[in-house]
């Protein structure tokens, strides 16, 4: 419900990836990536949830 009031309502899902990010240092990690999406409002709050080898 944080998730509407804060974005606009729509079909709120969270969901999970996998990417690439460059770190601060410099390096390039692949990490689990979590984040919530909805239908014409796109994904919001991402979040990097663990870093794989």
């Amino acid at each position: 419900m944080r998730i509407q009031k804060q974005f606009g309502h729509g079909r709120w899902r969270k969901l999970k990836g996998i990417g690439r990010v460059r770190l601060e240092n410099g390096s390039i990690c692949n990490v689990e990536v979590h984040w919530y999406e909805a239908h014409g409002i796109g994904r919001k709050k991402m979040k990097i949830k663990r870093f794989l080898g």
